[in-house]
């Protein structure tokens, strides 16, 4: 792609690495001050140059810096070898196993290409590395990570990873997150046309064009356009499991909310989300088995439901009777893993919500690492024609047509109880809404990750999943969606 790109716009292949430095360095400079002294460790390939030209740029800007180089600079790669020349004689240089180094250490020794375990001299300096108490940063990938497979040995082991253009799969799994840190991306100006020519199941969403994704309503639109959902769970003791769905349908615009719930709900649904209208379904502890979905035009299904003979009768029913689009989360997809047999009343409407462990509830296998948990994902969306968004860091979508999207949006501070119950609210609002299935999952998925970042900007490890719904507007405001 780097080499379709530097010969379609006629520039050469330094000037897109120094972009690449600059790109870096902009978010260096942010992030740390000229006070903290910066060693960079370069090989003599290409992530090397890039090295080389953010130690260049970096001392321009009046960082001190020192470069360890490792392997035999007259043999380094055609930019490599450019870039070390035009290397200021006042930035010091080093054997790559100096014993000191500065505040922050940056990675530039390998980057996609590697294939194979760090051996030799490589694998004594990463060892080396990452011992040294540092901030770490990799540049594009850390050292020995391979870009599109698991760890295989020593890696580096980085606080930050900044990427260029778009993130490698490597860096999106969570068994590489020790090495991976937290993950940045930035653009080195490679337009669209060119990640066309090559063929991709594999898409990354970080929500630049998340507001063409919305669905537009005129001055005209009443409550009844904005769609007509009904929410089915709870228990008794579990109630505020589906309450969370239902004011999370609310905030993200559904016109009219129906609650399916057990007869010891309804006076805590009505009276803690008064806009929510509670179906009685005539059962004291359990939701009851049956629904009424006639003039529905969404379901979401599961949150506090529990496993009991009626909440899987209700499964059942909706499963075998409702065609519409219908979320399935929590117990309706324990349920479901439970009755295997009932997988094949999935259709191109439904969507599957389910965390690690619940998937393997529905698969059956339990997944070595997650590049296997991807193939399978996507053979379950395939075969049985849903979408299965997988949840997580980096939350996975799997669409029927071999499609995955990763999910750019989120933070460490939705890790707690409820939020996947918030997920299922939005998503039921949006489906309900008449959003197409694929528009209605990216942006139900997005929003609801933002939403969590907003959320935890200011209440970081006391983020609650009631402070995500607050913030669902603020996340549609914040991308220009009215």
């Amino acid at each position: 792609m780097d080499e379709a790109y530097v010969s379609g716009e006629g520039i050469s292949s330094y000037q897109l690495m120094e972009r690449a430095a600059h790109a870096f360095c902009d978010w260096f400079v942010s992030c740390f001050s000229v006070e903290n002294a910066v060693s960079v460790f370069c090989g003599t390939g290409n992530n090397g140059g890039d090295g080389l030209a953010i130690a260049r740029i970096l001392h321009l800007k009046g960082y001190t810096v020192m470069v360890g180089l490792i392997g035999n600079p007259e043999s380094g790669s055609t930019d490599f070898r450019q870039n070390f020349q035009v290397l200021p004689e006042l930035v010091s240089r080093v054997s790559w196993n100096a014993s000191s180094v500065g505040d922050v250490i940056i990675d530039a020794v390998f980057g996609v290409g590697i294939n194979r375990p760090l051996s030799g001299e490589y694998l004594d300096l990463v060892q080396s590395l990452n011992n040294k108490k540092a901030i770490k940063i990799s540049v594009d990938m850390p050292s020995g990570l391979p870009s599109d497979g698991p760890a295989d040995g020593e890696v580096f082991k980085a606080d930050y990873t900044l990427s260029f253009q778009f993130p490698k799969i490597a860096l999106l799994v969570p068994e590489n997150a020790l090495f991976t840190g937290e993950l940045i991306v930035r653009s080195i100006g490679i337009g669209e046309k060119y990640f066309q020519a090559f063929d991709s199941r594999h898409f990354f969403f970080s929500g630049e064009k998340v507001r063409s994704y919305h669905k537009k309503f005129h001055s005209f639109s009443h409550k009844g356009d904005f769609g007509r959902v009904m929410l089915a769970g709870g228990s008794y003791g579990k109630m505020g499991s589906i309450g969370l769905a239902t004011k999370a349908a609310l905030r993200t615009g559904s016109g009219l909310v129906f609650c399916h719930i057990p007869a010891c709900g309804m006076e805590i649904i009505q009276s803690s989300i008064p806009e929510a209208m509670v179906m009685d379904s005539g059962e004291e502890k359990e939701v009851a088995p049956k629904l009424d979905s006639s003039g529905i035009d969404a379901i979401g299904i599961g949150p506090g439901m529990g496993k009991g003979k009626q909440a899987a009768q209700l499964v059942y029913q909706v499963l075998s009777e409702f065609r519409g689009p219908t979320v399935m989360d929590a117990d309706a997809i324990n349920i479901l893993g439970e009755h295997p047999e009932w997988l094949n009343f999935l259709h191109g409407n439904v969507v599957l919500t389910p965390h690690i462990k619940e998937f393997e509830r529905i698969t059956g296998i339990q997944a070595k690492n997650h590049f296997e948990r991807m193939e399978l994902a996507r053979d379950f969306a395939q075969k049985y024609g849903c979408v299965l968004v997988l949840k997580g860091a980096f939350t996975l979508i799997s669409f029927p047509d071999g499609k995955q999207v990763f999910n750019a949006s989120g933070s460490v501070y939705m890790a707690t109880g409820g939020s996947g119950d918030v997920l299922t609210g939005m998503l039921t609002a949006l489906l309900g809404q008449g959003y197409g299935m694929e528009n209605a999952v990216i942006c139900g998925v997005f929003h609801h990750g933002h939403a969590g970042e907003l959320a935890g900007e200011s209440r970081r490890r006391g983020t609650i999943a009631s402070d995500i719904i607050s913030q669902i507007p603020e996340s549609f405001l914040h991308f220009g969606v009215e």
